[in-house]
Formats: structure tokens, sequence, C-alpha cells
């Protein structure tokens, strides 16, 4: 079985009948937009520590869906492994973290996301949402 190292939310919310998601600025590049995530702490599970990451990044509360996908990359030489969950925004929280937050209808989302694996978890939790 594949064990993740880290979790994170694609997280979808209507604004005035419009399906949107939320992206994050990445933490060590600023101007490249990404999901939020991060790591999965010790006895915690994988659906809580995306909904505790997006919380810290984005300031959003947010419940999980469904499984929506998942990314595999290296940090450092290290790989990385990530689940992603579709996530319905619940409302405002407290972010933690210093980091830009915008909500993006699906299409710009696509074309701001900088990585392709996320734009496959992407087009895959738009796809659970419709």
């Amino acid at each position: 079985m594949l064990e993740y190292s880290h979790a994170g939310g694609v997280v979808a919310r209507t604004v005035d009948g419009e399906q949107k998601y939320l992206l994050v600025e990445a933490r060590r590049s600023r101007g490249v937009w990404v999901l939020p995530k991060g790591h999965i702490e010790p006895g915690e599970t994988e659906e809580a520590a995306a909904v505790r990451e997006v919380e810290e990044e984005a300031g959003v509360r947010a419940a999980v869906v469904a499984r929506a996908g998942e990314s595999e990359f290296a940090v450092d030489g290290r790989p990385v492994r990530v689940i992603f969950f579709l996530m319905r925004y619940q409302g405002e929280g407290t972010r933690t973290e210093e980091r830009a937050g915008a909500w993006y209808r699906y299409e710009d989302a696509l074309g701001l996301v900088h990585f392709e694996n996320i734009r496959r978890v992407l087009t895959q939790a738009h796809a659970l949402n419709r």
C-alpha cells in the first residue's frame, strides 16, 4: 500500500452561481499557484491533515467530500506523496501562514496552476464536483 506523507485539498465553493476553486501561492516560489497541502502529522488521518492544512495555508474551513487524486514529486531529492481530497467550503477560518490565496473559476485555475500533476488533480476533482 502506498504511504502518503502529505495531504491536501481541492476546495470548491459556489460564488454567484458559479463553481470556484481555492488556490494558494507556493511557499517557496512567489507567483506560483498551487493547491493547499502539507505534512500528515503522527496519528492524524489523511482527511484531518487536509482539513488542517487548508485552514492553516488559506484561512478556510472546509469539509472532505471525496478522494480527488494523488501526486508524487521530489523535494531536495526525497519523494513526496500527496493525497488530495475534494472539499466543500464551510466558512472562513484562521490562517497561520502568510501566503496569498484566491478563488478562481475552473478554467482560470487550470491556467494558473504551475505543475501538470496538480492540473490533473484539479481536473479529477472538478469531474467529481459536477
